[in-house]
C-alpha cells in the first residue's frame, strides 16, 4: 500500500488520479502509523512552506518522515520541506536534502517570470527515478522557489538560474516539478518510484 500523506497543502486530488490511472492502490492519510507501515510514501504539496512545514509538525509527522526506511518521494512543497531551509517564510525544515530553498529573481529583461510555470525540460537525469527517460524531457512546473544545486540533484533545470529539478539521498527522493500533472514522462516516474 502506498501511503499519500494529508497535511492539508493541497493538490491530493492530482496525486490520487494519477495513481489510480497506473494501477496503484493508495490510501490518503495523516496516521503516524499508517505512514510508517506503507510500501512507500508520498509527501505531495502546494503551498506555502513555512505554513506547511508547521502543519507537518501540529500533526507529529515531521519526526515521522525523518525516521521513514522505504522509498519516500516529495513533491513540490513535498521535496521543498525535505531540504534544510527555505527562504519562503524563513523556515527551518527536514534537512534531508543537502541544499537549501531560494526564490527565483524575476527580470524582464531576459524573460525570466516569477512564479515559474508551465513546461521546462530538465537535465543530468541520474537514479533509477528517471529509468526510459532521456534528458531534456519536459515537465510541469509550478513555483517561486527552488533548491540550489547540490550533490544530491539527480535532475536539474533552469530558470534565471539553474535549480535541482529533483534529488535523492538514500531512500528519499524529491521531485520539484508535478510529475502528477507531466503527461507520459510524469507517469514513468511514478511507475519508475513504485519500481523502487
Amino acid at each position: 500500500m502506498i501511503a499519500i500523506v494529508d497535511y492539508d497543502t493541497g493538490n491530493l486530488c492530482s496525486v490520487c488520479n494519477a495513481l489510480a490511472r497506473i494501477g496503484v492502490e493508495f490510501c490518503v492519510t495523516s496516521d503516524a502509523d499508517k505512514i510508517r507501515s506503507a510500501d512507500k510514501v508520498l509527501l505531495p504539496g502546494v503551498g506555502e512552506a513555512s505554513s506547511a512545514m508547521q502543519k507537518l509538525e501540529e500533526r507529529g509527522l515531521a519526526s515521522v518522515i525523518k525516521e521513514l526506511k522505504q522509498p519516500v518521494l516529495g513533491i513540490c512543497i513535498g521535496m521543498q520541506l525535505m531540504c534544510r531551509h527555505s527562504e519562503e517564510g524563513d523556515v527551518d525544515c527536514l534537512g534531508i536534502f543537502d541544499t537549501d530553498v531560494r526564490r527565483f529573481e524575476a527580470d524582464s529583461t531576459s524573460g525570466v517570470k516569477v512564479p515559474h510555470m508551465g513546461w521546462n525540460s530538465i537535465e543530468q537525469l541520474s537514479t533509477p527515478l528517471f529509468d526510459n527517460l532521456n534528458d531534456g524531457c519536459f515537465v510541469y512546473f509550478v513555483h517561486s522557489f527552488a533548491p540550489d544545486i547540490c550533490n544530491d540533484a539527480i535532475a536539474v533545470s533552469c530558470n534565471g538560474r539553474s535549480f535541482a529539478a529533483a534529488l535523492a539521498k538514500g531512500n528519499f527522493y524529491g521531485t520539484q516539478f508535478h510529475p502528477e500533472k507531466s503527461g507520459d514522462v510524469g507517469e514513468q516516474i511514478l511507475k519508475n518510484f513504485m519500481a523502487l
